[in-house]
C-alpha cells in the first residue's frame, strides 16, 4: 500500500522529528533523515554568514586586495561618467555659442582636467572643440582600461579565495563525519548525508563566487553614486534617495519570503537523494518483490513535493529582480524628469543632467543585480544551516580525564553487570557478565534482537554503557583513547566492504605501513592467497563496486585478511559465515582458525555449528544471558541451546 507523503516525509525529509527503531543486535537504525532540520531564525541566518565569512578570514590581505580592486574599480566608472558632462556641455557650446550653461563646481573640475591635456590635440586637429573630445575620450579610454584591470584582478582573487574557501568547508565536513559516533550514522541515510556535499557545498561555492562579488561590488558603487550625486544636484539626489527605503522595505519583504521556502527546497532535495541512494542500494530486493511501480509511486510523491517547493523559492526569490528593476525604472524616470524641469528653471546644465541620469542608473544597477542574486544567496544560505548543522553535532569525545594509551594489550577482557540501552525507554542488556582471555574462543547465541551484536558494540565503544564495567587488561575501556582501543580490537563483519583499489590496497587497509611481504603473508593466514594468486593481475587486481567481480566468499576472505594484518590481540566475528553457502563456510573456517590463534576471540554465531570448538558459549534472550558453558556442558543441560541444537539447527 502506497506510502502517504508525511509518511515520506518523516522517513526521509531533514526536518523529520527523529523515530527510533531497531537494528540487528538492538542498535538503532532510526527513521532516515531525521534531526536535521534548521529552525531558520534571522539570527541563526546571521550566525550562518558569519561562520561563512570565518572561513574567508585566512585569505585577508586577498580580500583587501580585492577591495581595493572594487574601489578603483567603482570610481573609474563613476569618473568616466562625470567627464561626460563637460563634453555634452562644450558640444552644445559649439553648436549654439550663445547658449548659457552654468556648469556645476565637479564638471568645472573635470573641465579643466581635460583642457589641461587637450593642447597636443588641438595641435593635431586645428580644432578647439575636436581637441578637447579626443582628449576627453583619451583619458576616458585609460579610465575604463584601469577598471577593466582591476575588475580582472578582483575577479581572479576572488575566485581563488571562494574555491579555498569552500575546500576548507569541505574538508572540515569530511573531517567531522570521521570523528562522529555510529549512533548518527545508524540514523541518517547515506543519500542525505552525501546532499551536504554536493548539493549543499554548491550553493556555497556559487554565493562566494558571483553573490558575494556582486554584494560587496554593489555597496561600494552605491556609496560612490550617492556622493557624486550630492555633488552634482542635491535636489536630483534626494529625489533619487527617496526610493530607497522601498528598496529596501520591498527586498527585506522578499528575501523573509524566499529564506523559507530555500530550506524548504534544500530539505526536499535531501529527501529525494535519500530515497533514491536506498533504492539503488536495494534494487535486487526491489526487483524480486516487484516493487518496481511502487517505488515509482513513492519517488515521485517525493518529487512532486520538491517541484512544489522549489517552484515557491524559485518563484519569491525571481520575483525580486523585475520588482525592483521595476521600481529602479521609475525611479529614474521621477528623477529624469524632475531633472529636465531644473534644467528650464534654474540653470542645470544638459551635460549634468545627462551624467545625473546614468548615476540615476548607477543607483539602481546594483541593487537589481543583488536582488537578481538573492535567489542564489538563500539557497546557499539554507545549503550552509544543512553543513554547519552536521558540524555542530556531538563528535566522539574521550568521557574520563585519564584517556591513558596503554604501551600493549594483551587481550584479557572482562564484562561486569553491564547495562546498556540505545534509547532510555528501551533496555537491550542486562547485567550482562563474562570474561575471556588470549588464546580463548567467547561464542554468542541467541535470537535475532537478543543483545549478541551490541555486546561487541559496547566492547569497541562505538557506544559507551551506562551501567556496569568493561575491563581490558584490567584497565576500564573509558580510561582507554578509543583510536588506541580500536587498533587492538579487529573485526570481520557479516557484511563485507572493499574500497576501490587493488587487492593488495584494500587488504593493507588493515595496517597500512604494512609491506607487501606482511600483506601476503596475512592472505596466505586467510587462506585467500590461493584464490587471489588466480586472477589475471593477482595482489594488483582492481576491485570495484565493493567487490563485485569477487564472490560473497572471496570478499570475506580478503575481510579476514585484513584483519589479520592488523595484529590486533582481540578478535570480533560477527557471524561471518552467515551469508555463504557450506563449501564456502568450511574455506573460510580454515582461515579463521590461524586468525583466532593466540587471540581472545568473540564470536557471533549464526549456525551453532561454527561455535562447537568455543571454550565458553553465551545464550542470550531478551538481552540476558541465560546460559553458559561449552558445546558439551549446554547439550547435557537440555536447556535453550539444546533446543536450537536438536530443533533448529540454525539460529532464527
Amino acid at each position: 500500500m502506497a506510502r502517504s507523503l508525511e509518511q515520506l516525509q518523516k522517513r526521509y525529509n531533514s526536518s523529520a522529528t527523529p523515530q527510533k527503531g531497531m537494528m540487528r543486535g538492538g542498535g538503532p537504525r532510526g527513521k532516515r533523515g531525521a534531526g536535521m532540520g534548521m529552525t531558520g531564525t534571522p539570527k541563526e541566518m546571521r550566525k550562518t554568514v558569519r561562520r561563512i565569512l570565518g572561513y574567508m578570514g585566512g585569505f585577508k590581505i586577498y580580500m583587501l586586495v580585492v577591495l581595493l580592486c572594487m574601489l578603483i574599480s567603482t570610481l573609474t566608472s563613476l569618473i568616466g561618467s562625470y567627464l561626460l558632462a563637460p563634453i555634452i556641455d562644450k558640444i552644445m557650446l559649439a553648436v549654439k555659442p550663445d547658449a548659457v550653461i552654468n556648469m556645476s563646481g565637479p564638471e568645472k573640475i573635470a573641465d579643466r582636467i581635460i583642457n589641461s591635456f587637450s593642447g597636443t590635440f588641438e595641435e593635431l586637429t586645428g580644432s578647439n572643440i575636436l581637441g578637447y573630445i579626443l582628449t576627453a575620450l583619451t583619458i576616458l579610454g585609460t579610465i575604463y582600461i584601469v577598471g577593466i584591470l582591476t575588475m580582472y584582478t578582483q575577479n581572479r582573487l576572488m575566485l581563488s579565495v571562494s574555491q579555498k574557501s569552500v575546500e576548507r568547508i569541505r574538508n572540515d565536513l569530511f573531517a567531522k563525519l570521521q570523528n562522529l559516533p555510529l549512533r548518527y550514522f545508524d540514523s541518517k541515510p547515506t543519500g542525505e548525508i552525501m546532499s551536504r556535499f554536493t548539493n549543499d557545498i554548491d550553493n556555497i561555492d556559487m554565493m562566494l563566487n558571483n553573490s558575494l562579488t556582486a554584494l560587496l561590488s554593489g555597496a561600494i558603487t552605491i556609496i560612490g553614486t550617492v556622493f557624486f550625486m550630492v555633488s552634482t544636484n542635491w535636489i536630483l539626489a534626494l529625489v533619487t534617495i527617496i526610493f530607497m527605503p522601498i528598496f529596501i522595505q520591498g527586498g527585506a519583504y522578499i528575501a523573509k519570503r524566499s529564506s523559507k521556502f530555500y530550506r524548504g527546497q534544500q530539505a526536499a532535495l535531501g529527501a529525494v537523494n535519500g530515497y533514491i541512494e536506498e533504492t539503488i542500494a536495494g534494487q535486487k530486493v526491489v526487483k524480486v518483490f516487484n516493487h518496481e511501480d511502487e517505488c515509482k509511486e513513492e519517488f515521485g510523491r517525493l518529487n512532486d513535493d520538491m517541484r512544489e517547493k522549489q517552484f515557491k523559492a524559485q518563484f519569491w526569490g525571481g520575483i525580486m529582480g523585475p520588482i525592483m528593476g521595476n521600481t529602479s525604472q521609475i525611479s529614474y524616470a521621477v528623477t529624469v524628469g524632475i531633472g529636465g524641469i531644473l534644467m528650464c528653471t534654474s540653470g542645470l546644465s544638459p551635460g549634468a543632467l545627462t551624467v545625473f541620469a546614468n548615476y540615476a542608473r548607477h543607483f539602481s544597477m546594483p541593487i537589481s543585480t543583488v536582488s537578481q542574486q538573492m535567489s542564489t544567496v538563500f539557497a546557499a544560505l539554507a545549503g550552509a544551516e544543512r553543513v554547519f548543522s552536521v558540524m555542530d553535532e556531538k563528535p566522539e569525545t574521550e568521557i574520563s580525564a585519564k584517556s591513558v594509551q596503554p604501551t600493549e594489550i594483551k587481550g584479557h577482557v572482562v564484562l561486569e553487570n553491564v547495562t546498556f540501552g540505545y534509547t532510555p525507554e528501551k533496555t537491550v542488556l542486562k547485567n550482562i557478565s563474562l570474561y575471556a582471555k588470549p588464546g580463548q574462543k567467547i561464542a554468542f547465541v541467541g535470537s535475532t534482537g537478543a543483545g549478541k551484536t551490541t555486546v561487541t558494540n559496547l566492547l569497541n565503544r562505538f557506544y559507551d554503557i551506562e551501567t556496569g564495567i568493561i575491563l581490558i587488561d584490567g584497565t576500564d575501556i573509558r580510561d582507554i583513547k578509543r583510536d588506541t582501543l580500536r587498533k587492538n580490537i579487529a573485526m570481520v563483519l557479516q557484511d563485507t566492504h572493499l574500497f576501490t583499489g587493488t587487492i593488495m590496497e584494500n587488504i593493507r587497509y588493515g595496517r597500512l605501513d604494512a609491506t607487501d611481504e606482511e600483506v601476503i603473508e596475512a592472505a596466505r593466514t586467510a587462506n585467500a592467497d590461493g584464490f587471489i594468486q588466480k586472477l589475471s593481475d593477482g595482489y594488483y587486481t582492481k576491485l570495484e563496486g565493493d567487490g563485485s567481480n569477487l564472490s560473497q566468499g572471496q570478499r570475506q576472505l580478503l575481510n579476514i585478511a585484513r584483519a589479520a594484518l592488523s595484529r590486533a590481540p582481540i578478535l570480533v566475528l560477527d557471524e561471518a559465515t552467515s551469508s555463504v553457502d557450506t563449501r564456502t563456510e568450511l574455506h573460510i573456517e580454515r582461515g579463521m582458525e590461524s586468525l583466532m590463534k593466540n587471540r581472545t576471540n568473540f564470536v557471533i554465531a549464526h549456525r551453532l555449528s561454527t561455535v562447537r570448538n568455543a571454550n565458553a558459549i553465551m545464550v542470550l534472550e531478551q538481552g540476558e544471558i541465560i546460559e553458559r558453558g561449552t558445546h558439551e556442558e549446554l547439550l547435557a543441560n537440555k536447556g535453550r541451546y539444546y533446543e536450537l541444537h536438536t530443533g533448529l539447527k540454525e539460529l532464527d
